[in-house]
């Protein structure tokens, strides 16, 4: 059983900056993925970036080049650094973990409670 605390979310102006950070407690399979999603209102869940079994760091184009996901293993703990945010970046961020055959089976896994991010223009 996984426990994942998200903190860092707030209010910022568009072309501002936000760090999430994601505590993550609890043991997981060498296959466990560590990510985030947002959710807009009204929409389903989305994937923002997600770390692989490989540590590779993987995108959503809607933030490459301006979202950086990085781990610290050492604390269990996954963050989130959110540049050039723009007002269409606002919604709920949720920290994900999940074994990789079922990431995309959003039912499974464990979910942060997650943190709002409200980016004004």
């Amino acid at each position: 059983q996984v426990q994942l605390v998200e903190s860092g979310g707030g209010s910022v102006q568009a072309g501002g900056s936000l760090r999430l950070s994601c505590a993550a407690s609890g043991s997981w399979s060498n296959s466990y993925w560590l990510g985030w999603f947002r959710q807009f209102p009204g929409k389903e869940r989305e994937e923002v970036a997600r770390i692989d079994v490989h540590g590779n760091p993987i995108y959503g184009d809607s933030v490459k080049g301006r979202f950086t996901i990085s781990q610290d293993n050492a604390k269990n703990t996954l963050y989130l650094q959110m540049n050039s945010l723009k007002p269409e970046d606002t919604g709920m961020y949720y920290c994900r973990g999940a074994d990789a055959d079922w990431w995309y089976h959003l039912g499974y896994g464990a979910w942060g409670q997650g943190t709002q991010v409200t980016v004004s223009s």
